[in-house]
């Protein structure tokens, strides 16, 4: 599910209990976590093992900060539902604000896709601006505390099967925490899958998709006034690839990245010999231009997409949940991965709102499969167009790879068909959508 399928969050559904919920994870998944936790919960803790700064600062917790994160408009509006203000609280502490539609270039299928018809908004930062903007927001909520510098060591079971709060260990002494629910949104480093294990509940199923790219990051110098965006992604047989985003502090933030091997170099005449072999001239141009601003390039692997079946499973115990990275982790080059965790908490509210208890989890599982299906399909259909891609591929992914490599050669020349493309990647509509009958008629229709 999308924007426009996901039910939109409505506080007025939920009445406040006299409960107490910890979050164990302070990241964007956690913090939205935490905002709707606090409609139903009298307490709510947020628990994180980094030490947090009101400065807009990487986390050595959160390596892939110092890379492109992009806000999809699914992700922007469920945060401006959840905080009203926040996206002029994010402009207002440096970030920027482009039309997809007249400042981007996107180069795909090997051609540059045509400017579409409407304005299609994006708010573009770097993740720890992101991340500062949304903690202050939830700091100001009456009944949510945060503790940082804190290790989560283990979940509480007094017992039983269920989980009825944490350990944790901070300054030298180790505390436990009862709470009525612990939500872990510790990400991809879950631990959560081996405790189940270890307590005798039934492993879920772990599907892997290996594409084995690697990212490397730099910050360009840019001209106040200028918004350009750039995006070029791998297509066979080229592995290479590009984002290029204005963020904070009058800077672009350049992440080149290839796939199979085809990793970007992390000095600077490599990084600058790997831009200027991308297809369109952008990137080098702009380093030559500008010149960088990073005495250093950061770099980070990422060897598989990664999701874990929770809901398929028989048995969960009662008072945890998991949600954003620890349940779907995507491939980073297309920007998902805060967007599906903003519409994941908004499927936690609806969970919350229906007013039972029971399997709450369970329920959950089955809502933010709704969200994780959309985005898993996008990224692994899109990983697959390579051979060497590895891993549980979807049924019908080389049939549709086959139609949107159409739809995007289409898009090179008709405003249309990108703007709909456009959409469905910042998961304001559905996959689907590009099959209706107005998007299959131009694109199965030469020269219209």
């Amino acid at each position: 599910m999308t924007l426009a399928s996901v039910p939109e969050y409505d506080p007025g559904q939920i009445t406040r209990t006299t409960g107490f919920a910890v979050v164990v994870g302070a990241g964007m998944a956690g913090l939205m976590t935490a905002r709707v936790l606090a409609d139903l919960f009298e307490r709510v803790t947020l628990i994180e093992k980094d030490a947090l700064r009101d400065a807009p600062v990487s986390r050595s917790g959160t390596p892939q900060a110092n890379h492109i994160h992009n806000l999809h408009e699914a992700g922007r509006q469920t945060l401006e539902d959840l905080f009203p203000g926040f996206s002029e609280a994010l402009l207002a502490a440096g970030g920027n604000r482009i039309e997809i539609n007249s400042d981007s270039r996107v180069f795909i299928e090997e051609g540059v896709l045509a400017h579409g018809p409407a304005q299609l908004p994006m708010y573009c930062a770097s993740r720890p601006l992101f991340e500062l903007v949304t903690r202050r927001r939830v700091e100001d909520i009456e009944n949510v505390s945060l503790r940082d510098n804190c290790q989560f060591v283990d979940y509480l079971t007094e017992g039983t099967a269920d989980v009825t709060g944490i350990s944790i260990r901070q300054d030298g002494r180790t505390e436990d925490i009862r709470a009525d629910l612990v939500v872990d949104a510790t990400g991809r480093t879950s631990r959560t899958p081996d405790w189940l294990a270890e307590h005798d509940y039934p492993m879920p199923t772990v599907d892997e998709v290996h594409i084995d790219v690697a990212y490397s990051t730099a910050f360009v110098n840019r001209p106040t006034d200028v918004q350009q965006t750039c995006v070029v992604l791998p297509n066979p047989p080229r592995k290479r690839g590009g984002g290029m985003f204005p963020v904070e502090n009058g800077r672009w933030m350049m992440t080149l990245f290839g796939v199979h091997g085809e990793h970007a170099p992390t000095e600077q005449a490599g990084f600058t010999d790997f831009a200027a072999s991308l297809p369109i001239s952008d990137f080098e141009r702009v380093i030559d231009e500008h010149g960088l601003a990073s005495e250093t390039i950061e770099q980070y692997p990422f060897p598989s997409n990664r999701r874990v079946r929770y809901e398929e499973a028989d048995r969960f115990p009662d008072g945890l949940l998991v949600i954003g990275d620890g349940i779907a982790s995507f491939n980073p080059i297309y920007g998902q991965g805060m967007s599906v965790a903003a519409l994941e908490a908004i499927q936690l509210h609806h969970t919350l709102a229906a007013g039972s208890s029971d399997d709450v989890a369970q329920r959950f599982f089955q809502r933010a499969t709704t969200v994780v299906d959309d985005a898993w399909m996008l990224a692994v259909g899109s990983d697959f167009q390579f051979g060497q891609t590895t891993g549980p591929k979807p049924t019908g992914t080389d049939l549709i790879n086959r139609y949107l490599s159409r739809l995007l050669r289409t898009a090179r020349t008709d405003g249309r068909v990108a703007d709909a493309f456009n959409r469905v990647i910042i998961m304001e509509e559905r996959p689907t959508s590009l099959f209706r009958p107005s998007i299959l008629w131009r694109v199965l229709t030469p020269g219209i």
